[in-house]
């Protein structure tokens, strides 16, 4: 089994990346893609820990990110697989994005202290060194503080769209987070497209479009879709000359009973073959 779609702490994940790889290892998965938010800082440890830990049946770990992108008023997010981590105009942009979430970090900060909850963005930095900050990152300091019980009370209090602390990012445009996913050699992928929650005419126009602008991929198999779901969406790579890949989108504890490799409360299965299809693409097979 593979997974292609998952977090560490690097992001918004709870894992370090030796961690997801050290439980990889324990799952019996033959790879992982390591896709955290806007960022590759986590590729070199999770690829280290690899070849630390290899046996007779060694871990292959793909060099990924996640990246938001700006569609209509919403985010959508492409995924960067097999991507060169040490590529420039890849860094200098990735750079660039988690600058804009900094900047909305420091605005969603100053609501919560306009509410008498005393969160700086130096603060959450501190408690999560070398880290994109995300709102799952104010969701914890809100747990751990008392000032909420869980973090999904976090969401729905403060965080969500339409929460009292919710400040819109600028997001990168999709065709240039394809474009520099393709100057890293790398396979750009639609990620959890119904998660959207697109009439089917909106996303088949979003695809035409992400496609005729270089995109590669789209995700059909994920934790929430259901068979008749990834059925769906196979049907939808297919008509229009998709690769297909498939993840559980892990992040450790900030998302409960969803487990590396085999997704919400195990419903998820991602052979080996679907990797075959992507090597092909890379002339990597």
């Amino acid at each position: 089994m593979i997974d292609l779609h998952v977090h560490s702490n690097c992001s918004d994940g709870t894992l370090t990346p030796t961690e997801v790889v050290q439980l990889a290892y324990k799952t019996g998965l033959s790879a992982i893609a390591l896709t955290d938010h806007d960022t590759v800082s986590g590729i070199a440890e999770a690829k280290e820990a690899a070849r630390q830990y290899a046996t007779a049946a060694p871990l292959q770990v793909i060099s990924g990110t996640e990246i938001s992108a700006a569609y209509k008023n919403r985010d959508i997010h492409i995924l960067g697989l097999f991507v060169d981590e040490t590529n420039e105009i890849l860094k200098k942009d990735l750079a660039d994005a988690i600058s804009a979430r900094d900047q909305r970090n420091e605005r969603m900060a100053e609501r919560f202290r306009s509410l008498g909850i005393p969160v700086t963005l130096d603060e959450l930095c501190r408690e999560n060194p070398k880290t994109v900050i995300t709102r799952a990152h104010f969701a914890k300091f809100l747990a751990e503080n008392h000032y909420v019980k869980s973090r999904e009370e976090a969401f729905t209090r403060y965080l969500g769209y339409d929460a009292p602390c919710f400040v819109p990012r600028e997001y990168m445009q999709p065709e240039h987070a394809i474009e520099i996913i393709l100057a890293a050699g790398g396979i750009p992928v639609l990620a959890h497209p119904l998660l959207y929650h697109l009439e089917s005419a909106e996303l088949h126009s979003l695809i035409t479009h992400l496609r005729d602008a270089g995109l590669i991929g789209l995700e059909v198999y994920y934790s929430s879709f259901s068979t008749s779901e990834q059925e769906l969406l196979a049907g939808i790579a297919n008509h229009y000359g998709l690769l297909k890949t498939g993840g559980t989108d892990f992040h450790g504890a900030n998302k409960p009973n969803l487990y590396l490799g085999t997704g919400r409360n195990n419903n998820l299965s991602i052979p080996d073959s679907v990797l075959v299809p992507l090597c092909q693409h890379l002339g990597k097979c």
